[in-house]
């Protein structure tokens, strides 16, 4: 298995996007706090949340088509590919998230997103006092991160048998976490 610095490596040699980058830094933190609460190896979902976009920036059209040749290429195993191509269920594969490590990465890809725009909204800035409710406020206005699909993090948090609230809470305590890493530390 690749280290995280080649994972990096490999993460850069197909993207340039600082933004990006804070996202896939953002997802891995929420897949090794997962996978930690969950008695999994937070090394390996950590890795997978890392390289999750690994052809967006290159084909943001064509998004996880070429996931796998990359993937491969670079000696990541089957398992590791898949839940890479599960994220993208329903919206641009037909790979259904079935292992637990699947159904994490498809449930907080979209909300690492969307709890990073709760967050940067707030006098603040910061992740660090963000508390569900405040999240959930936004939730509903179809204007504020219209871009996030609401129905994939419902669908996540199902897939997972946890409640919605539930996975927001963990999401955003993986997030403070890294806070600094990922541009919502704020001015706290």
């Amino acid at each position: 298995m690749q280290s995280r610095d080649e994972a990096i490596r490999l993460w850069r040699e197909h993207n340039n996007d600082e933004s990006l980058f804070r996202h896939a830094l953002a997802v891995e933190a929420a897949m090794r706090h997962f996978a930690a609460k969950r008695g999994e190896d937070p090394e390996y979902w950590g890795l997978v949340g890392l390289l999750h976009d690994i052809d967006y920036q290159s084909h943001p059209e064509e998004h996880l088509k070429h996931a796998r040749p990359i993937l491969s290429g670079a000696g990541y195993p089957e398992h590791f590919i898949r839940a890479v191509e599960c994220h993208g269920f329903g919206i641009c594969t037909d790979i259904e998230p079935v292992l637990l490590m699947e159904r994490v990465l498809f449930a907080v890809d979209e909300l690492t997103g969307f709890i990073a725009a709760c967050a940067y909204v707030r006098p603040s800035k910061s992740v660090l006092d963000l508390e569900v409710t405040s999240v959930k406020k936004k939730w509903g206005s179809a204007a504020f991160a219209a871009g996030v699909r609401r129905d994939v993090i419902e669908k996540g948090a199902q897939m997972l048998g946890i409640s919605l609230d539930e996975l927001i809470a963990e999401t955003i305590e993986a997030l403070r976490a890294v806070a600094a890493e990922v541009g919502l530390k704020g001015v706290l």
